[in-house]
Parts: C-alpha cells; sequence; structure tokens
C-alpha cells in the first residue's frame, strides 16, 4: 500500500515502535507547539476506522483523540448504532500535534504524518474507515470534492480494497444541531447506519469463512 509520498520507511517496524517514533516526532513545526502527541486509540486490528483532521484542546492535554465536545458527540452517535468507543472502532488523525488555534492542518503538516496514518491504517486492518471531515477526505482520497457532496458514499480507500464513506465532522454537528429531515445530523444516522449494515455483513461473511 502505498498512499502517500514519504521519505520515511517504517515497514520493518512494529506498531508500538511506530507509536513511540512519533511521540518524539519533530518533523513539522506543530511540534514546538504540542502539549502531547495524539497519536490514536482503539484495538489492533479492529474492523472499523474513523480519520479526523487533527487534535484540539481538549485532545492536545489529554494524548487523546476526539475527547472534547465534538468528540462526546462523536462517542453519542457511534452508540447509537452500537459501536462503542474503545472497544469496536479505531480512531486517529491526519496529524498527531494540534494545529495552533484549532486550524485545519496544512498539507505539509499532513505530509509529515503520513507515515504514521499509514501504519496505523496497516495495523489496524479496517474493513471500514470514516472520513470526518474535508481536511481528511482531502488527504486520504485526494479530493477536493465537498463533504456535502460526497459524505454518505461508499468509496476505496486508494491501493485497497478497504470501504471508505466521508461523513459530516462531529464538530461541524455541533454547530448545525437541528434534528430535522435531510438536515446534517439527520443525513449523519442514515451514514451511521449504513456503517453498522455494513460492519454486520463483514462479520457475517467471516463467520462463514
Amino acid at each position: 500500500m502505498d498512499l502517500f509520498s514519504n521519505e520515511q520507511d517504517l515497514s520493518a517496524l512494529s506498531f508500538d515502535e511506530i507509536k513511540k517514533i512519533a511521540e518524539k516526532c519533530e518533523k513539522c513545526p506543530l511540534s514546538r507547539g504540542r502539549n502531547k502527541v495524539v497519536f490514536g486509540s482503539g484495538p489492533v486490528p479492529c474492523d472499523l476506522m474513523l480519520i479526523g483532521e487533527a487534535p484540539g484542546a481538549d485532545e492536545d492535554i489529554q494524548g487523546e483523540p476526539f475527547v472534547g465536545r465534538a468528540g462526546q458527540l462523536l462517542t453519542k452517535i457511534l452508540a447509537s448504532v452500537n459501536i462503542k468507543r474503545p472497544n469496536n472502532i479505531y480512531i486517529a488523525n491526519t496529524v498527531k500535534c494540534r494545529p495552533p488555534d484549532n486550524r485545519a492542518p496544512l498539507a505539509s503538516e499532513q505530509e509529515a504524518c503520513a507515515p504514521y496514518l499509514e501504519a496505523q491504517i496497516k495495523f489496524v486492518k479496517p474493513k471500514i474507515i470514516l472520513l470526518a471531515g474535508s481536511p481528511a477526505v482531502k488527504a486520504i482520497l485526494k479530493s477536493d470534492e465537498p463533504i456535502t457532496k460526497i459524505r454518505g458514499q461508499w468509496l476505496k480507500l486508494p491501493g485497497t480494497d478497504i470501504a471508505v464513506m466521508p461523513i459530516f465532522h462531529p464538530a461541524y454537528l455541533l454547530r448545525n444541531p437541528s434534528k430535522e429531515k435531510d438536515k446534517p445530523k439527520w443525513l449523519t444516522w442514515q451514514d451511521m447506519l449504513e456503517v453498522k449494515h455494513a460492519l454486520e455483513y463483514y462479520r457475517k461473511v467471516a463467520e462463514l469463512s
């Protein structure tokens, strides 16, 4: 799998070794402003993986992804379809350090972190990857399509058979709280039902094989 062009070869290292390297990484300027590296959380391997854009203030303090208000909403959204954190999903971001003022990560910052994310995907071996928000979509799919256009669509991770679905970022849902039909929260509920059904299908296939 070669999702990203990068100079760092981590292929011979274990998951824990890669995590230790990431926790000391100084490859981009984000390292100078961080409190903690937010590598990822969840079981390895895992059928379901979510990739967001970057840690925020709460994540930077705790060293865990999606633990602030957006993360709490994400936990509720997942639980609504019986996907429980941390047991049923592995969560990471395109970058492992918080950008200043919670801005979107730069392409150069995502490139610096790309070897770590590629290694995470390799070890997690997900059947499904959720891409939360446009920065994650652009980094992983190399697509500039707006999230409003491609959310809820089943796509493929480039160079693999891994199913990918873009979804609204939970922070966007906090800014658009209406639960009315065809609003972002309602659409996200439809997306998560699709994900639930897909996971059930993969598990049935695994049981029969």
